[in-house]
Order: C-alpha cells, then structure tokens, then sequence
C-alpha cells in the first residue's frame, strides 16, 4: 500500500513539474522567458513552449495586437496666430520589441500608453504651434499629422512601440470661446434675418401699392367705359324717344303726363295741393266725360 501511495504522490510530482516546464503561447501574445528576473528570451511564435521551472524560469505575456490609443486630455494648444483650440485624435500602435518595452516600460500595456500618450501631446503641441487654424482645418492636416507620427515615432521606437498612424479626429475653440463664437453668429443670424424681414416688408408694401394703383386705374378705366355706354345708351334712347315722340307730339305729351302721375303717386298717401285748372291735370281733364280741353291721341 506505502508502495503505490509512494508511486502516485511521485508521479503527482512529475506531473507538477512538467506542467511547470510548459507554456503556451497564444497568437496574440509575445511570451517572455525570464531567467532568475532577467529576461532569458523571446517567444513569437504560438503554440506549446518549454523552459526551466521555476524559481529558475518564469513567464510573462504582451499583447502583440494593434492597439489604438484615444486622447483623453482637454488642455488647449496655441496655433500659430495664438489661438486657444482643443484637439481629438487618436493612435494606432503595437509593442514591436518586446525585450525593450519591458526594460523602459514594463509588463503593462496601460504603462506604455500613458507614456505614449505624453509623447503623443508633446508633438501635438510642438507641431500645431506652427500651423494656423485654417491650416488644421484645410488640407494640410495631412502633413501636419504625418509630421507627428514621424516625430512620435523617432520617440517612440526606443521604448520598443511602433506607431502605425497618427490621426486628427476633432479641431474646435476652447469652450469660452466657443460660446463667444456662437454668440457673434447668432447676432450675426438675427441681423441677417432682420435685414431680410425689412427687404419682405419693403417689397411687400411696394407690391401692395402697385396692387392698388391697379385697382384704382382698373376701376376708373370700367367706370369711363361705363360713363361711355351709358352716355352712348342715353343718346340712342333719347334719339329713338325723339323720333317716335316726333312722329305724334300730342301721344308725346300723353305719355309724358302719365309719367309725371305715376311719379307723382307713387304712394297711396301721398298727397298733392294743386289747382285743378293748372296744367298738371291736363291729360286727366281730356280724358275725363268730355269737358276737357285736351283731345285724346289720335290712333294710327
């Protein structure tokens, strides 16, 4: 029984070592082999791996991923004609030798990115001290971003980073000057709508004047042509009561009389103060029992 108890405890023990002896290595990783906390070597390639165990080896591991770096701080940089903006930009960048990241930085990739990310906002300020605003919103943001990559770059690869790109994501004015900015375009707006009102005004009255002197000259124009109708009406009407009244003067006279009375009765209590011998009376007096002096119109 001490026998086989003896054999399995020996063979946990080698198990123990051997397992202490492997390592892998994932292909998104660099496995580092330190030798008493030096660093023995580096291991690229994935798959399984052996070293001493330890206290003699140890391993540690390092992303060899890209890895993208966003800026985070909101301090304003100078431009070259002094003005006062905040930038966004972000960093793409991997660990290319592993050995001297970890001599200047360590085993931390967050280590490295604060590291990068002072390297990365010196440049900036350096390079955009020289360009003008209009520059960083032109097409030469270009140059000014490969001018940074290249200068964070000459920084950077000592400390075993590869910096892949450098790009501008976002150029704006600190936020008091901003606010100062939307203040000077919203008076801007305002006047440029006031003007616009008065123009619509202006135009309008001027539209609704000559809309009414339209009117006017419309108006008098039907009103002479209608004068002139009329006028023309009462003359043919008066040039056809003429002759027809020519052609019998006692039915004229008739008929003028009858005229006369109705306007003059128009109502049933009207009344009228008149001599009866007057010649108002005239045509009623000839038509009366025959006593009147007036003959009745002949017929033709």
């Amino acid at each position: 029984m001490n026998r086989v108890g003896f054999i399995a405890s020996s063979l946990l023990v080698v198990l123990a070592l051997a397992s202490s002896m492997l390592f892998v290595v994932d292909q998104r990783q660099f496995g580092v082999v330190y030798a008493l906390g030096e660093i023995k070597s580096v291991v690229t390639d994935p798959g399984l791996h052996f070293k001493l165990p330890p206290p003699f080896q140890n391993v540690s591991y390092l992303d060899k991923r890209l890895l993208t770096l966003d800026s985070t701080d909101v301090e304003p940089i100078y431009t070259a004609e002094k003005q006062r903006v905040v930038i966004d930009w972000y960093v793409r960048w991997r660990i290319s030798q592993p050995s001297e990241y970890i001599r200047n930085v360590g085993t931390d990739e967050r280590a490295g990115a604060n590291q990068l990310n002072r390297v990365v906002r010196d440049a900036f300020q350096e390079e955009i001290n020289k360009y003008t605003l209009k520059d960083l919103l032109s097409q030469k943001r270009e140059t000014l971003m490969a001018d940074v990559k290249r200068e964070v770059l000459a920084k950077a690869k000592p400390l075993g980073i590869d910096v892949v790109d450098v790009r501008i994501t976002r150029v704006d004015y600190v936020d008091a000057i901003t606010e100062s900015v939307y203040r000077r375009m919203d008076a801007e707006r305002k006047r440029v709508a006031n003007e616009l009102r008065s123009t619509g005004a202006a135009e309008g009255e001027k539209i609704r004047a000559d809309a009414d002197r339209q009117r006017e000259i419309t108006i008098a124009n039907a009103y002479r042509d209608a004068q002139k109708i009329k006028g023309e009406g009462d003359a043919e009407a008066a040039r056809t009561y003429a002759e027809a009244f020519g052609r019998d003067p006692q039915f004229a006279q008739f008929y003028r009389s009858l005229d006369a009375y109705k306007a003059s009765f128009s109502k049933k209590s009207d009344v009228m103060v008149l001599d009866p011998s007057s010649d108002f009376f005239k045509a009623m007096r000839g038509s009366g029992s025959g006593s009147g002096t007036a003959p009745a119109p002949a017929k033709k």
